[in-house]
């Protein structure tokens, strides 16, 4: 009977020291795997595996007796991290935390709460619910015959919008009107930062470079503070500049267009698809327009350092492509633009693309429209607004 009895406490006794263990394992490698995940989510985790592991061996050792209060705290403590480890973390969405590099102590603070961007003017106007055959991604579409001016596909082309970089094909108009020495050099200074967006730049203040460089890298690269600092050595200032862009606009007889800058970045700059086939058309009337907008990659050195830049339009990297002049285009206001002159079938077209709805999705656009007109394509027109008095 003794033995039994003492059968039965050994069996218990083995159970509970077993569970204990089993638990304080489970612990201390839950605590060992959670700290590098939560590192940046509070300042404890940092420490917390190491004192996890010695609480839970001393727990370990206190759980040997059987029926031991310690023991069932632990199972307890099990079920409650359990517990919090399942409950959402709400409260780590935005929180200073500190974190160790390298001996190193640093603060950062984390946020996880996404922001969505802000809708653009299109999307604010309800252009994106257009329905178009092909189911475009951009809520304005113009594509134009050049020679004869013929329309051969229009979505919302009379809506003016705001057109962000396009706008640096008039200001390289202007530049060129004005016959200013290409090799003068001039000077990024503060006035050319960005004090409407806040964006960077890689060209520094008191970067020099020739007129001609600032025009090739404003054309293609869409420098915005080359196209600020070519209005500012204009005869009269940037001011006597962005009215001379507003009189090449009315001259063109874009009478949807108005200017407030140089570089586009203001959503004051807006036209409609219909004038922009009137910019595109004059601007490739310039060879130096045509050859800089369309080129890959250029190299320009500032008086400190070579700095290469790339084309922002990833179709003139294409070979399937025969793009005589382009521009591309972004500001959150205005989606992400593109206008281009491309020859398809041997036939010069004029593509206006306004206000897509990501990065790439213009370019899938025009790529649409051309295997649409490459299969022959609908000759009408097919905007709600196509013969209406415009928005």
């Amino acid at each position: 009977m003794k033995t039994d009895m003492f059968s039965s406490l050994k069996v218990i006794h083995g159970v509970a020291l077993s569970t204990a263990v089993s638990v304080a394992a489970s612990v201390a490698i839950a605590a060992a795997f959670a700290a590098p995940a939560d590192a940046f989510a509070a300042d404890a985790t940092t420490t917390a595996p190491a004192k996890t592991a010695k609480k839970t061996v001393k727990t370990a050792k206190s759980a040997k007796k059987p029926g031991s209060a310690v023991a069932a705290k632990s199972s307890k403590a099990a079920k409650t991290t359990a517990a919090a480890n399942d409950a959402p973390r709400a409260e780590t969405r935005k929180r200073r935390v500190s974190y160790t590099l390298n001996g190193r102590r640093h603060t950062v603070v984390r946020k996880v709460a996404f922001e969505p961007r802000q809708p653009t003017v299109g999307q604010a106007f309800g252009l994106h619910d257009t329905p178009d055959a092909l189911a475009l991604r951009s809520s304005v579409a113009y594509v134009v015959d050049q020679n004869t001016g013929e329309a051969l596909f229009d979505k919302n082309s009379r809506a003016v919008v705001p057109i962000a970089s396009i706008t640096k094909l008039m200001t390289s108009m202007v530049v060129l009107d004005s016959k200013a020495p290409l090799t003068e050099q001039i000077e990024v200074t503060d006035e050319d930062r960005d004090y409407i967006k806040n964006t960077g730049s890689r060209l520094a203040v008191g970067s020099v470079l020739s007129r001609e460089d600032m025009l090739h890298i404003a054309l293609m690269a869409s420098e915005n503070r080359a196209a600020a600092a070519l209005s500012r050595y204009f005869p009269g200032g940037r001011p006597a500049f962005i009215a001379a862009m507003n009189a090449k606009a009315k001259q063109l007889g874009m009478t949807d267009t108005h200017f407030e800058s140089p570089s586009g970045l203001t959503s004051e700059n807006v036209s409609s698809a219909r004038d922009l086939v009137k910019m595109v058309n004059a601007a490739y009337q310039y060879p130096m327009i045509r050859e800089f907008s369309t080129d890959r990659s250029y190299e320009v050195y500032t008086g400190k350092r070579s700095i290469a830049y790339n084309s922002t339009n990833a179709l003139v990297r294409n070979p399937t492509w025969d793009i005589g002049l382009q521009k591309t285009g972004f500001i959150n206001e205005a989606g992400e633009c593109m206008v281009m002159q491309t020859t398809i079938h041997g036939r010069p077209m004029i593509v206006v693309l306004l206000d897509s709805s990501g990065k790439y999705t213009r370019f899938a656009d025009a790529t649409r429209l051309r295997t649409w007109l490459d299969n022959g394509g609908d000759q009408h027109i097919t905007s709600a607004d196509a013969g209406g008095p415009g928005t």
